[in-house]
């Protein structure tokens, strides 16, 4: 008998909770995406960096700073739940900002591994700002640029760069399901927490 009534209890604690629940809320109809995945040469960089920084340098003081490079490949991870059909990649040449993160990299724990800061604004997000450079179907795509080819891509003039300034590649998905994906926030793309995916990449001017 006492088995019994702890049953009902039990079932009845159930049919309460269910009946309490009155609003339904927008991340219940959460979806799965796939991500960006970049991976930066880490050789091609005018000062030293870190894969885990997602980030290379020129610097402002080399003679030879036009032919200085600039290369990275880009990927994309579905985790098993999403396909990628198409990635739009997008190009920008960006003024420093008031407060730029430093320089040598540092390097926060756990594990020695991330920036303590990230390298670049974020949230990503793709604005007036960004032009289409081209959309990628074929995957892992290499890119390679000089700095005097992301000047000419961006309308810039090399003579004109500051300190800090830096171009900037930003990345839309177009998904297998039809769905494009055009925001990441910090919660998928913050380097300095190790997320899972790499929603921009770039190359900062320093004059060291």
């Amino acid at each position: 008998m006492k088995r019994l009534v702890v049953i009902v209890i039990l079932l009845i604690g159930a049919w309460s909770v269910n009946s309490c629940k009155k609003a339904h809320y927008e991340w219940e109809d959460y979806q799965y995406t796939a991500v960006p995945i970049v991976i930066i040469d880490t050789t091609k960089t005018a000062l030293p960096t870190r894969q885990a920084g997602k980030v290379a340098f020129f610097n402002l003081k080399d003679d030879n700073l036009a032919n200085e490079q600039f290369a990275f490949t880009l990927n994309w991870e579905g985790f098993g739940k999403a396909t990628v059909t198409s990635i739009e990649v997008y190009a920008s040449y960006n003024k420093a900002e008031s407060s730029v993160p430093a320089y040598p990299l540092v390097i926060s724990s756990p594990g020695n591994q991330y920036t303590n800061i990230a390298q670049f604004p974020l949230p990503s997000i793709v604005g007036t700002n960004d032009h289409l450079y081209e959309t990628v179907t074929t995957f892992p795509k290499s890119y390679s640029f000089t700095a005097a080819e992301l000047a000419a891509m961006n309308q810039v003039s090399l003579s004109n760069v500051k300190v800090n300034d830096y171009f900037l590649f930003k990345f839309i998905l177009n998904l297998g399901d039809g769905r494009r994906i055009v925001t990441f926030f910090n919660n998928i793309c913050d380097e300095a927490r190790g997320e899972p995916g790499d929603c921009r990449v770039g190359v900062r001017f320093k004059n060291l």
